[in-house]
This record gives structure tokens, C-alpha cells and sequence, in this order.
């Protein structure tokens, strides 16, 4: 059943308005309460708290309340658990025959405690659907981050892509695919030297490292291309693989060559980028798809279609 179908009886709602009225002395700490407590509190502003006595505002509203229950069961479930909870009463002290006052908020509290168990099963439920709730507006919100954040890199690239100087487009689409594998959580690294050896990154993915080459050309990458880059990653740790990325794409000899040495690479063109920041494909899935393919196959260029 549905909490909105489990109506609240009418003993629990008289025990309420005797224990709301009387947990606060002033009209305006008990409006300001029940204000704070309700999700749909635009009602207490319905009700003539000036002119009416505590008892009839809260009779009022809680009357109101319950004749919509479609709209307001869930306020009145938490109003329910409020005042049940309710156990410091301190603030009635300032007030003249405090005693009598406490006392009597504290045995209309009681009341409503023992009016209410029955309710108190609904009540776990009303909190586990807000956490829900709460957890599934948090996804949302990550959701939109992800997604502006992928649009922004893929604004970037395109902002690099009309750019006509070669080499300092280049130099942009190392930083920029820098940006692109952090944004993923690969550990990337920025461009070095070691001995004469240009490294265009580096970046770190399922426990392995992988050296990057990122050519943005118009000449397809060959298969000498692919050798020079091998024999970088050769002089490596022994299970350190390679990345190329080619814009423009490779050579047919360059990606059905039989080479032993090549077999430490895998390959990722313009096409491949676009679905990443299209959103169609995780970068992380795509490594992955691609290097199991690999190691399946021998084949180091696989284009992932369907998606």
C-alpha cells in the first residue's frame, strides 16, 4: 500500500492538534515549526494565525491537510514523527506556571506516541523513500555535471579542430586528450623527454601503464609510424602498453601488419573520439573493449560499432 492510501486515523489527528498546541506557548514559534517541518508548507500561510486561537489554526490546518491527503499525507507523517520525537520542552520555562505547561506538553506528546505506533512502520518507510529520493536527485545532479563536462571537452576539441596551425593544434590535442583522461579518472600525464625520446603522455588504466602518441595530421599514420612508437614502449617496464591516436586515421598496411612489435599498441582514430564525446562510449569501455579485442585477436585497430 501506498503511504498516500494509509490514512491516518482520526484519534491520531486529534492527539496531533492536542500536542502541537501545546508543545510551543506562542503562535509564532508553533507556525514557525511547522513551517520548517512541512515539504508542501505554502498551506500554513492559509490560516489566519493573528485572528484564530492556537487550537483553531491547528485545528484548521490539520483538517485542511487531511482532506487532501493525496497532497499533504506525507507532511502529516512528518508532523506525526516531529512531535513524537519531540522531548526537550525547556523552552516553556520562561513562561508563567511552566511546570503545569511542560507537563501538560509532555503528556500530549506521550499520547500522540502511543496513538501513532501503528504509524511508526509508515514513518520507516517515509524516511527510507526520502533517502531514496535524495540519492536519486544526487545521480541526477551528477548526471548533469558528467554531461556538461563532456560537452564543454567536446567544445574545446572542436575549438581545436579549426584551428589552422599544425603545430600549435598539436600541442592543444595533447593537453586536451591530457584533460580528456583525467576527466575519466586514467592518472594521465602531461608530455616528457627521457633521452632524446618524445613522449606525448602517459596514463594509467586497469592497473597498466600506457605511453600515448597523439598525431593530428593529414597523412595517415604508417606502419613505420607505429614501429618508432613500439620501440618507445620496448625500452619500458615489460607490461607497459601503448596508446596512438591518429585524427585522420591509418594506413591499411600500418593496421594489418603482422609485426611482433606492434602487438604492445592499440589504436584510436577520429571516430573513436567522437562517440567518447558524444557520450556513446566511456572512454574507460572503450580501452577496454579494445584491448580485450587485442589480446583476443592480435588485431591492435578494432572499430566499435553499434552504439
Amino acid at each position: 500500500m501506498k503511504l498516500t492510501e494509509k490514512r491516518v486515523s482520526t484519534q491520531t489527528l486529534i492527539a496531533l492538534k492536542d500536542a502541537l498546541t501545546n508543545i510551543f506557548w506562542k503562535k509564532k514559534d508553533l507556525r514557525q515549526f511547522v513551517e520548517l517541518t512541512l515539504e508542501n508548507s505554502l498551506i500554513v500561510s492559509t490560516i489566519d494565525w493573528n485572528e484564530n486561537t492556537k487550537i483553531e489554526s491547528v485545528s484548521q490546518l490539520i483538517d485542511r491537510m487531511a482532506k487532501r491527503p493525496d497532497i499533504y499525507q506525507t507532511d502529516i507523517l512528518k508532523l506525526i514523527q516531529e512531535v513524537s520525537n519531540f522531548n526537550d520542552f525547556s523552552h516553556l520555562k520562561i513562561w508563567d506556571d511552566s511546570d503545569s505547561k511542560i507537563r501538560k506538553a509532555k503528556i500530549s506528546v506521550e499520547k500522540l506516541r502511543n496513538q501513532s505506533k501503528g504509524y511508526f512502520d509508515t514513518i520507516e518507510e517515509l524516511k527510507k523513500a526520502e533517502s531514496a529520493r535524495i540519492k536519486n536527485q544526487e545521480k541526477i545532479k551528477e548526471t548533469i555535471n558528467y554531461q556538461k563536462k563532456l560537452d564543454d571537452l567536446k567544445n574545446k576539441f572542436f575549438e581545436i579542430a579549426i584551428n589552422k596551425d599544425a603545430q600549435k593544434r598539436g600541442l592543444l590535442l595533447e593537453k586536451f586528450l591530457n584533460d580528456l583522461f583525467n576527466f575519466f579518472d586514467l592518472d594521465a600525464k602531461n608530455s616528457f623527454k627521457i633521452l632524446g625520446e618524445q613522449i606525448d603522455g602517459s596514463f594509467t588504466f586497469d592497473n597498466t601503464d600506457y605511453l600515448l602518441e597523439a598525431k593530428w595530421q593529414k597523412k595517415l599514420i604508417n606502419a613505420q609510424d607505429l614501429y618508432g612508437f613500439s620501440g618507445k614502449i620496448q625500452g619500458k617496464l615489460k607490461n607497459t602498453l601503448g596508446l596512438y591516436v591518429s585524427l585522420e586515421g591509418y594506413s591499411t598496411e600500418s593496421t594489418k601488419t603482422d609485426n611482433p612489435i606492434v602487438k604492445s599498441i592499440i589504436l584510436m582514430d577520429g571516430s573513436d573520439l567522437m562517440q567518447v564525446l558524444e557520450g556513446r562510449i566511456k572512454l574507460t569501455d572503450m580501452l577496454y573493449i579494445k584491448r580485450r579485442h587485442a589480446a583476443q585477436t592480435g588485431e591492435i585497430y578494432y572499430k566499435i560499432t553499434g552504439i
